[in-house]
């Protein structure tokens, strides 16, 4: 039986299965960036359910796990799940893996953060590194609440969408700015506005901005590989798959081609594994 995740820094999603079993669980997101060792080993203990003895490999994708900070990870699964059967990589890996399987191809991430690589059907062998919410991430949700923010703190929508944010969220400037500044995971707090931005496309300056962000992420994490116009532009995560019919018609706009867009890649990676292993 083995056990797949796919961790943001939102939520991750776990999916168990074997030939008779399959089930998903969901726990808050594990990026290592954010969290060490001791709370993602407190996360797994309260919030994933008992699972069998028979759980023979874990395959983790994580946002932030680069080879330095996957160490925590995979430490703290090794204690949790009793293992040393653990594999622990990118959700950027998990991504190309889950939309190209072990075809080469460009995939992208857009989700509460954004990341872009080439894939060479093994592995990455180009990254435009994303740099986070505050210096990058373009076309991520963090992005969007960011932009969309921004624009009502200085009252540049209209005064009617500027009051339906403030009563739909029930907060005010100081609110705001304080969990951006002062608590932890504003990446979190930014992309929860997204659902926002969703409800109200039919404003012109909110379709504005989701295009802007969009074609901030083409320009920044696209574009500067060759021969984006040869191949599928291919990307998982929420932000992609609410927003396809926005982020198509951007990507035409710079004669790219769409491949896939998922939502999530757990199926994809589920089909890699039952493959591989």
């Amino acid at each position: 039986m083995i056990l797949v995740a796919d961790s943001g820094s939102t939520k991750t999603d776990w999916f168990l299965c074997n030939s008779h079993v399959n089930k998903i669980f969901t726990t808050v997101g594990i990026n290592p960036f954010f969290v060490g060792k001791e709370e993602i080993i407190n996360i797994l203990r309260n919030e994933l359910p008992v699972l069998p003895d028979s759980v023979s490999k874990v395959f983790f994708y994580g946002a932030g796990c680069t080879p330095e900070k996957s160490l925590a990870v995979q430490s703290a699964l090794k204690q949790h799940f009793q293992t040393d059967k653990i594999n622990v990589a990118s959700d950027l890996l998990g991504a190309a893996r889950s939309l190209c399987g072990d075809e080469a191809g460009i995939a992208c991430i857009l989700g509460t953060g954004s990341n872009s690589c080439i894939y060479d059907g093994k592995k990455i062998t180009r990254q435009i590194f994303p740099l986070g919410f505050i210096l990058g991430d373009e076309g991520s949700g963090a992005n969007l609440g960011k932009r969309l923010v921004t624009n009502i703190l200085r009252n540049q929508l209209p005064a009617a969408i500027q009051q339906s944010f403030f009563d739909t969220f029930k907060i005010n400037v100081d609110n705001i700015l304080d969990n951006i500044y002062r608590k932890p995971f504003p990446n979190r707090y930014l992309a929860q506005f997204a659902t926002f931005v969703e409800h109200h496309t039919d404003c012109q300056e909110i379709l504005k901005l989701i295009e802007n962000s969009f074609s901030a992420f083409i320009e920044q994490q696209i574009l500067p590989y060759k021969s984006t116009k040869d191949v599928a532009i291919n990307f998982v995560g929420s932000i992609a798959f609410t927003f396809k019919n926005i982020l198509e018609p951007v990507l035409k706009n710079y004669d790219l081609k769409t491949g896939k867009i998922q939502k999530s890649p757990l199926q994809g990676l589920l089909e890699y594994h039952k493959v591989k292993h």
